[in-house]
């Protein structure tokens, strides 16, 4: 606490039984904090980067709420969970069940979408199962024959992926000048397992010295797409006249190996491989096209032949959500009756009305340009979890602690008014808010501020501030004060020219229909708009991938794509001019840096070879023995 700063309000005794109270929290960089928060209030952590506000709200709170919980539940069912660590704290007492809704990328698998993220894909399969218009003597389906995800609804062809894998020639093969020893067929692997299969071919009697194009057609598309797995003796390191010598005299072989054709191994390797990387590299090999049973819209032709409003399922689910609440909305008040069935208007009435409630809080909150078929992969940590946040406004919960992670991350300020609505909301409906947050507009209206600090890391994890917002602007030490109460003046600097233009000529793809555009280079450029105007799709996809295509760099695939889909395409649009400027691409995002235990900012940032080099220099014995213990 700082010592100068007014103390925090302490709660009289007889109103403690409102206040979460925390003593000795110790985790991460923590300094014993001990601290009584508010219960149904909206309660912001500030705080730098890295002082310590998301381990008090996270690792502390909600971490202690989830080990409750799962005490309480069987083993079994526990290992389902992802469960967080034991948070290093001495007492926590009154916490509620809590809930949190964190900064977190989509599900890896594009089978996860905005309609499951909001559960609306539930409401929408019920309304087409039991209102749906039926062509005649067609028997009612069940709702889970409108889902690709269930054997009862996803199309027989592709499996409800919507897209058909192929394999052909030119993929497998993209360079026929090349021999088979020369590696002609790049599907296969390019470590030991290729020359295996390259040393089979010998054997069988198959030219590897010979250009791809040459071989005769019957060969090539034996090698490249038989069924068969013969097995025969390898003699490895031979040339093909002393496998030959060796098959005609029975020598022992070096080994019995089992031949692989490279488009079995290709499907075989994408549908059964655990690595990331062994998928990325084998999706190279395969084209995917629409499903020519359902066209793409992953579901049996008796689902899609049910409609409502004139659409079927598929075609309702690829409506912006701000179109399809103007579709259902007249619904509520005008069911069309139904003599053979005259519960349908009810259960029209019924269905019809959640569905707009709920679109009607997406649409508040500034997602009203998003599908029901967009996938999750493709959304930002923002726009998921407002999407979450959406979904916990309709459940009617009372007595939770909301813990969200900078819920206004990604949204325009015009947007803000619309999320600190959905968040009155959730606390009007009894619950209390813990929101880890820098938008000062969101600090603002916050009823009690905790402020963590004074710095990050080790200078960080101590309790600044914990009152209502007035009382923050004594705290001398408080860098969120300097910020809050317009303590600090505008940076002056000299504004650079630009040296050039990137002109963007006729951009057509997604909400974009024929942009025209100059970006200045040399200088820094912000693209600004409210959230789904097109900023992205400018920026992060048709200029990465313009760019990228005429510097002849190779975009590296997602790591997050867990399907073989089709990829959004610009249908129109170039740079007309500034390209003669640019002679490299780097692209930073948000995803995540590494993927496993091992991935660090050392190894990330290149400071461990600076490190090694480091110790090499000033004492080799201590650099060996270093090295050994990697």
């Amino acid at each position: 606490m700082d010592a100068k700063a007014k103390r925090p309000e302490e709660p009289p005794p007889e109103a403690r039984d409102g206040f979460v109270r925390v003593r000795g929290a110790r985790e991460h960089n923590l300094k014993d904090v001990s601290l009584d928060i508010p219960r149904n209030e909206l309660v912001v952590f500030t705080g730098v980067s890295g002082s310590g506000k998301s381990s008090l709200a996270f690792g502390t709170l909600y971490a202690e709420a989830q080990r409750r919980y799962l005490e309480s539940v069987s083993p079994y069912a526990r290992r389902l969970f992802h469960q967080m660590q034991v948070p290093d704290v001495d007492v926590v007492e009154g916490l509620p069940p809590a809930v949190a809704l964190q900064q977190q990328r989509g599900s890896p698998t594009t089978r996860s979408s905005v309609s499951s993220v909001t559960t609306l894909s539930n409401l929408l399969r019920m309304l087409y199962s039991r209102a749906g218009d039926y062509p005649r003597g067609q028997p009612l389906l069940y709702a889970e024959s409108f889902s690709p995800n269930t054997p009862e609804g996803a199309c027989p062809n592709c499996r409800g992926i919507g897209r058909v894998h192929r394999v052909d020639e030119r993929t497998l093969v993209p360079d026929d000048a090349l021999t088979i020893r020369e590696r002609a067929v790049a599907a296969w692997p390019s470590a030991w397992q290729g020359q295996n299969l390259r040393d089979i071919l010998v054997t069988l009697g198959y030219d590897v010295d010979r250009p791809w194009r040459e071989l005769p057609k019957k060969d090539r598309d034996w090698i490249l797409f038989t069924e068969e797995q013969p097995t025969v003796p390898v003699y490895a390191g031979y040339t093909p006249a002393e496998t030959r010598r060796a098959l005609k005299k029975k020598e022992e072989p070096s080994y019995m190996g089992t031949f692989t054709g490279a488009r079995k191994y290709v499907l075989q390797t994408y549908a059964t491989t655990q690595s990331a990387m062994m998928k990325r590299r084998v999706a190279q090999f395969l084209s995917s096209d629409d499903c020519p049973v359902c066209k793409g819209k992953r579901l049996k032709p008796e689902a899609l032949s049910v409609k409502f409003a004139r659409l079927d399922i598929a075609e309702m689910s690829r409506l912006p959500l701000k179109k399809l609440e103007a579709l259902v909305k007249p619904y509520i008040d005008r069911a069309e009756p139904n003599e053979a069935h005259p519960e349908k208007a009810l259960v029209v009435q019924r269905i019809v009305k959640d569905l707009a409630g709920r679109l009607e809080v997406l649409l508040d909150l500034g997602l009203g340009y998003l599908t029901l078929e967009r996938s999750t992969p493709t959304l930002s940590p923002g726009e998921l979890q407002r999407l979450r946040l959406a979904t916990q406004v309709r459940s009617n919960l009372f007595g939770v602690v909301y813990v969200l992670d900078e819920p206004s991350a990604g949204l325009h300020p015009a947007d803000t008014e619309a999320l600190l609505r959905a968040l009155k909301h959730l606390k009007a409906s009894g619950n209390s808010l813990f929101i880890v947050e820098h938008e000062l507009d969101v600090v603002r209206r916050a009823d009690w501020i905790i402020d963590v600090g004074p710095a990050a890391g080790e200078q960080g994890g101590k309790i600044l501030y914990s009152g209502r917002l007035a009382g923050l602007a004594e705290v001398k030490s408080s860098q969120t004060r300097r910020f809050l109460f317009g303590e600090t003046a505008e940076p002056t600097r000299k504004v650079r020219e630009p040296i050039g233009w990137l002109k963007l000529r006729g951009v057509t793809r997604n909400n974009l229909g024929g942009l025209n555009a100059d970006l200045p280079l040399g200088v820094l450029t912000c693209v600004t708009g409210v959230s789904g105007s097109g900023k992205s799709t400018l920026v992060s996809q048709f200029l990465v991938e313009a760019v990228a295509e005429r510097l002849g760099q190779r975009r590296e695939a997602d790591p997050d794509e867990g399907e073989l889909e089709e990829r959004v395409r610009t249908l129109g649009g170039e740079i007309a001019e500034g390209l003669d400027r640019i002679k490299r691409l780097v692209v930073v995002d948000q995803k995540p840096i590494g993927r496993t235990p091992r991935s660090n900012l050392a190894t990330y940032t290149g400071l461990l070879d600076h490190v090694r080099k480091l110790f090499a220099a000033t004492k080799p014995a201590r650099a060996r023995r270093y090295d050994a213990g990697r």
